[in-house]
């Protein structure tokens, strides 16, 4: 029988580091936030991308969540630039079986 691996999360699965998994979880929330944004606003891929200040077809990347494409630091230039108010939100780690609490 073999021992499964366990991860705290789903990032914690796909990404090799903590400090990766933070990113990519950050990057996922404000993509899916600019795909309903664009969505919600009725928006053509033409109009969001000139508004975000991007190419068109950089627009159809992020519609068809090409997240590897986009640094935390674009989306959420993106976001802002939507009327958006992204945040970062700071939460303490959860205790984990058989670790000291944490600081």
């Amino acid at each position: 029988m073999s021992k499964k691996k366990r991860f705290a999360s789903v990032w914690d699965a796909i990404e090799e580091t903590p400090q990766q998994a933070a990113s990519l979880r950050a990057r996922v929330e404000l993509l899916m936030a600019l795909q309903a944004w664009v969505k919600l606003n009725g928006k053509t891929q033409a109009e969001a991308a000139q508004l975000f200040g991007i190419t068109q077809p950089r627009m159809s990347d992020l519609m068809r969540g090409k997240i590897d494409l986009f640094s935390l630091s674009t989306l959420m230039d993106m976001a802002a630039a939507a009327g958006l108010e992204p945040r970062i939100a700071i939460k303490k780690p959860r205790k984990r079986a058989g670790e000291p609490a944490a600081v």
